[in-house]
């Protein structure tokens, strides 16, 4: 058994096998896609193929849509040269659940694939066709929260930016110049309207989207590089929105398990592999069951009803309420806990650590006892209950292969907003004390250890990758276990900086506490659970 469209026709060897398969007409579903295209997306990963893709075959197989999804790559061209075009755009999602149950269902909702390379005429060709159509309604976009930063980690414009800037919108080389550039198309066919939908796991994502292409579009107007009246478009909200999203669902990269799993049933040529540019793809994605997709209601073209597939359509403030929940307080806070102590502790898996009573106490501490208190509930989702499913359902299914060093990675890029704003909204409150907050810091202590690089054993271990690991990693380079150091001294200008925490810990008062327990870290081998088992009372 082979993942394409002519394997497909036996339904029944598939479906004996527990296979959902799809219950549309695809030569249909193409045709009418190619023809009058509503929805391409950018980014051809996980997140897309575990949801977006499945949400559109569910309304396909439903008879509530009757077109599918066009995908486009701009970063890594050999996800489509290597995964998508040899198994006809489908793929297969393995939903893992808590339980223990499996679910396996063969995706055919993507339609067609696009590289965005500009040097690659035929499908540059193609997407400006597709940029040019008046069914157009949605541009989505999953390319990881750098994908929209014009400057490197040190603040300098990156190259192909500077480039695309002077040169316009005829080659571009960065991915957001050739978004930029394919939105010009449009808007010299007619100036159409169109949604521009960022879906990234991160802060006022559709607020990043629009800066980074206003940026393009300022600079090509004012060199004259495009018609006068480029970034009017932009800026008018009914030719061209830009909602803010709230995403969450686990994809954790392919897993082996899942991979002799679906060999065992007879599929063959579904290894994954890891392109040039070290991304780790398989035609298969492995998944939670949870997922939310909250999406601010503003497509000046229309939009269909994806809301019937489970999305949430609510206003630009109810977004923010359920991304702030999120992304500050009710998961991705525990998340980064777990990664940083994880890694720290030898643990191969996230899930694996929930079996440690200290470590989920300290999650739940996190959670309800510091974040809660500070959450404003969006009334659309109940903030309790999100965590409640975050630490009893989510983070201890035993099936998701998700490891803390996955998590780990660009942890200074996320502790300002996962935890700063908690503490924030604590020094701006007249009923809490930012004081009382305990489990926070001890995390922030965690993290200054972690960059040591040296686990609770003694041994070494590599950093998850990180921008700023030579800005931050200097402040505890020459820190030795055993050392006995006047620890606020060392890392007082690292606790100030509010690009990192995103407060000055030393102005709020918790920077010696930080130190306090950072001290206590690094005693000798054993000091990290020592510390955990002192400070997290279950």
């Amino acid at each position: 058994m082979k993942l394409l469209q002519s394997d497909l026709s036996n339904k029944a060897e598939w479906e004996a096998l527990g296979y959902e398969l799809p219950q549309f007409d695809s030569a249909l579903v193409i045709k009418a896609t190619k023809e009058n295209p509503f929805w391409i997306h950018f980014g051809s990963g996980n997140i897309f193929r575990a949801f977006q893709a499945n949400v559109v075959q569910t309304l396909l197989n439903k008879n509530i849509l009757d077109r599918g999804l066009i995908v486009a790559e701009g970063y890594d061209y050999e996800i489509i040269e290597k995964i998508n075009h040899p198994h006809d755009d489908l793929s297969i999602l393995v939903t893992l659940k808590s339980d223990g149950s499996v679910s396996k269902t063969v995706v055919g909702s993507v339609v067609e694939s696009l590289t965005v390379n500009s040097h690659n005429r035929k499908d540059f060709d193609r997407l400006k066709e597709i940029f040019k159509a008046n069914s157009l309604q949605m541009v989505s976009f999953t390319i990881t929260e750098k994908g929209y930063s014009l400057v490197d980690g040190l603040g300098k414009e990156l190259p192909n930016v500077t480039q695309d800037m002077l040169n316009g919108p005829a080659d571009p080389e960065s991915y957001i110049g050739k978004v930029a550039s394919l939105l010009y198309t449009r808007f010299q066919n007619g100036k159409k309207p169109i949604a521009m939908v960022s879906m990234d796991n991160c802060s006022h994502n559709g607020d990043k989207l629009y800066d980074a292409m206003i940026a393009f579009g300022k600079s090509w107007e004012e060199n004259g590089l495009v018609e006068k009246g480029f970034c009017e478009y932009l800026n008018d909200s009914s030719n061209v929105s830009f909602p803010c999203t709230m995403i969450d669902k686990i994809t954790p990269r392919p897993d082996s398990f899942v991979c002799d799993l679906l060999n065992k049933d007879g599929l063959v040529g579904l290894a994954p592999l890891v392109t040039t540019k070290n991304t780790y793809i398989a035609p298969f994605v492995n998944a939670e069951e949870c997922e939310y997709l909250v999406i601010e209601d503003s497509f000046p073209n229309g939009r269909p009803a994806l809301e019937k597939g489970g999305f949430i359509f609510t206003t630009r403030e109810t977004v923010d309420k359920v991304e702030r929940m999120k992304v500050c307080t009710c998961l991705n806070p525990l998340h980064t806990a777990l990664a940083i102590f994880g890694c720290l502790l030898g643990y191969d898996l996230i899930s694996k650590e929930m079996q440690n009573p200290i470590l989920k106490k300290l999650v739940e501490l996190i959670g309800y006892q510091e974040g809660l208190p500070v959450v404003v509930n969006p009334g659309i989702i109940n903030p309790k209950e999100f965590i409640d499913t975050v630490v009893n359902v989510r983070i201890p299914n035993p099936f998701m292969p998700d490891t803390p060093q996955r998590i780990a990675t660009d942890t200074s890029q996320k502790l300002a907003i996962r935890f700063g704003e908690t503490i924030k909204a604590y020094v701006a409150s007249s009923d809490l004390n930012v004081l009382d907050l305990k489990y926070i810091p001890l995390v922030f202590a965690g993290w200054l250890r972690y960059l040591m690089a040296i686990d609770d054993k003694g041994n070494s271990f590599e950093l998850s990758p990180d921008p700023l690991l030579d800005r931050v990693c200097p402040y505890v380079n020459t820190i030795k276990l055993g050392d006995h150091v006047d620890a606020y001294s060392s890392l007082k200008p690292l606790l100030q900086d509010k690009t990192i925490f995103g407060i000055d810990l030393c102005e709020v008062g918790l920077a010696k506490l930080v130190c306090d327990y950072f001290a206590e870290m690094i005693i000798g081998e054993g000091a990290i659970e020592a510390a955990l088992n002192k400070y997290v009372t279950i």
